[in-house]
């Protein structure tokens, strides 16, 4: 019940209930067409959705012709199909007129005839209305006969009858009655009185809303049909969709893209049998009894959950079959006793590891339980402590819980962590990163602080100094408000991708490019890249391609010339002549303001007419802080080379306009 709409629809459905009949197939509709054969004619109905203002206009005609007709109303798909429908997943709501009380025989079925106009109360009562004077009789001039159909605004049919043809004229008349009823209304004028004075050279007239009597000489009834249904009617047509056009236009938009995809396929049924269904008294049952229980916990009129029960649906459809794995499903809106008690899930993974010796540590870092978790990130933190007395060790253990689910930590506290330090100027306690197996471990000083402070520190130690931009790590990555310095490849492993990213780091681990953030996007794994190179420069050039985005200082975009060799000298030539303003930019950032898609759908400024200014856009927080440097101590082997890898996947994403 969200607006007076569907009050009113439910109101009167409740009060109309036994009055009004709802079928679900065909089959239903037959029986009820047979009942009403010889005794009334029945009202059929289409809506799609109940509470809409198409539903309360029914209800409302339901409500006054209640006693005159019998109502039908469906909301399926299937009966559309039964009346004739081409397209039975347009959302449109839909209206016919069964005329079952004058067949003359029951056995004979039910002549129907569709409103063509939508559905609201002024047109179902002009229809109805219509379906009672098919043909009327007159001895005036066109322009002196008064009808019902001029006040309803329908287009008027007038015939003229001699009198020795009065008997096939009316005939003629009748037929056209019935072929356009519902649309047209059909005057039959007799030629023998003397207050009929039209020209005798024609045979017919029209007369349209607010419109002048038009005569012409009819030549058979399939003109007439031809004349209205193809020229006149769709031309009154197209001025009312004109007139309505500006005002439902933006009525007609749902504004958001997942609401519309839920709504568009909302006749698609669910087959939730994979899928268990729990409620208050079954939840605790089921979810002691197996393994693993995935639940989802959903809302029905929510459209996300409705977009995501789908892809859920197929998951359990896969996983059928499988042992003491089970996915099951709550509604929240009916058991909302489930939802007192919330848990908040950290993942299956243990945080931190507690490591016994250097075998385990080393099994953390690259071997067995390395691979166990690998495809969760390729990223391993370990906090080494001289022993489990050590001060820091409560709090490592602190932020390592708070950060499960988000980053696999492991806890050496042993005599023999002195040896993963030996030889460097870090002494313990340490931190050490391992990004993947073969490449160079990372140690770093960890200094006696609170777990809330550790856990900016693993964050931060997490971050690659020259990573893989993703969509997921993106956001994470630009909270570092530097100028991406951003290279973009097609094949890693083609001999200029290779050149190109070796040459950049050159400069990278000098220090040189402290002042930006250098990194890549792997075309192939991100596609989205090739979206974000055109609309930075407006096309894709040959790859690999080096451009600097000025992000937080200003909209322009700079290409490294493609006529120069990709050398880490030409790089830092070119970064100093961007920075002394002596390259041009080769593009521009486009605005990436997103606002409703129609005017009618700015639901802030909506708002800030009821409190002004209040929903205003307002400037998010800056943290504080920083995030300097803590790097104490490069690598543990330093010859060694550090291949490009995936970087971590911190946090979730947050919106940004590039991706």
């Amino acid at each position: 019940v969200f607006d007076v709409n569907a009050i009113v629809s439910h109101v009167l459905f409740s009060v109309l209930f036994n009055e009004v009949r709802y079928v679900h197939t065909p089959a239903e509709l037959l029986r009820v067409e047979s009942a009403a054969k010889q005794n009334s004619d029945i009202v059929v109905s289409h809506i799609p959705v109940l509470g809409l203002p198409e539903h309360r206009a029914l209800m409302e005609a339901a409500f006054v012709y209640g006693t005159k007709y019998q109502f039908v109303q469906t909301t399926g798909t299937l009966v559309l199909k039964h009346m004739g429908v081409v397209d039975p997943s347009s959302s449109q709501a839909r209206l016919w007129f069964l005329h079952c009380k004058g067949v003359s025989r029951r056995s004979d079925p039910c002549p129907s005839i569709p409103m063509r106009k939508p559905l609201n109360t002024i047109n179902i009562h002009t229809f109805l209305q219509l379906m009672e004077a098919p043909l009327t009789e007159a001895v005036l001039d066109p322009s002196d006969v008064d009808v019902v159909h001029m006040h309803l605004g329908v287009p008027v049919l007038y015939l003229f009858s001699q009198p020795q043809t009065q008997q096939l004229d009316r005939a003629t008349a009748q037929t056209l009655a019935l072929q356009l009823r519902g649309e047209v209304g059909v005057v039959l004028i007799h030629r023998d009185s003397p207050n009929v004075k039209t020209s005798l050279k024609y045979n017919a007239a029209y007369r349209l809303p607010q419109e002048d009597v038009k005569y012409f000489t009819l030549n058979s009834a399939e003109g007439v049909v031809k004349l209205f249904k193809e020229e006149l009617l769709q031309e009154h047509k197209s001025e009312e969709e004109e007139e309505d056009e500006e005002h439902w236009s933006d009525l007609d938009i749902l504004d958001d893209e997942v609401s519309e995809s839920v709504y568009r396929d909302r006749d698609l049924m669910l087959d939730l049998e994979s899928v268990i269904e729990l409620t208050s008294d079954t939840f605790q049952i089921t979810v002691t009894q197996n393994d693993v229980t995935v639940v989802l916990f959903y809302f029905k009129w929510d459209a996300v959950c409705m977009a995501f029960i789908q892809s859920y649906i197929e998951v359990a459809d896969a996983l059928e079959g499988m042992n003491g794995v089970k996915l099951a499903s709550v509604n929240c809106g009916e058991w909302t006793d489930i939802l007192l008690c919330p848990l908040t899930y950290t993942s299956l993974v243990s945080n931190p590891y507690l490591l016994s010796s250097s075998a385990e540590v080393m099994s953390f870092l690259e071997g067995d339980l390395y691979s166990k978790h690998m495809y969760l990130t390729p990223v391993r933190v370990l906090g080494l402590f001289s022993s489990t007395h050590d001060m820091g060790v409560t709090s490592f253990e602190e932020a390592a819980r708070l950060l499960r689910g988000e980053t696999i930590l492991g806890l050496f506290a042993h005599k023999e962590a002195e040896q993963w330090v030996e030889g460097l100027s870090v002494n313990l306690p340490a931190l050490l990163v391992s990004r993947s197996p073969g490449v160079p471990y990372e140690v770093y000083s960890l200094p006696s602080s609170s777990p809330t402070d550790l856990v900016s520190l693993i964050k931060q130690v997490e971050l690659d100094r020259f990573p893989e931009l993703t969509v997921e790590n993106l956001p994470w990555y630009l909270e570092l408000e530097k100028p991406l310095l951003l290279l973009f490849i097609g094949k890693e492993d083609s001999t200029e991708s290779t050149k190109a990213l070796a040459e950049i780091k050159q400069p990278l681990s000098s220090g040189q490019l402290d002042s930006f953030l250098p990194c890549w996007i792997h075309l192939g794994r991100t596609p989205v890249g090739r979206s974000i190179l055109e609309k930075y420069l407006g096309f894709v050039p040959p790859l690999p391609v080096l451009v600097m985005s000025q992000l937080k200082t200003g909209e322009e975009v700079f290409l490294f010339p493609p006529e120069r060799p990709l050398m880490a000298k030409n790089i830092l030539q070119w970064i100093h002549d961007v920075e002394n303003g002596q390259e041009q930019p080769a593009g521009l950032i486009p605005d990436g303001k997103w606002g409703p898609p129609v005017p009618f759908f700015d639901f802030l400024a909506i708002m800030d007419q009821e409190a002004p200014t209040y929903a205003a856009q307002r400037a998010p927080k800056i943290k504080t802080g920083g995030r300097e440097d803590h790097r104490e101590q490069k690598h543990v082997t330093p010859n060694q080379r550090q291949t490009p890898h995936p970087s971590p996947n911190p946090q979730a994403p947050r919106q940004h306009s590039e991706l």
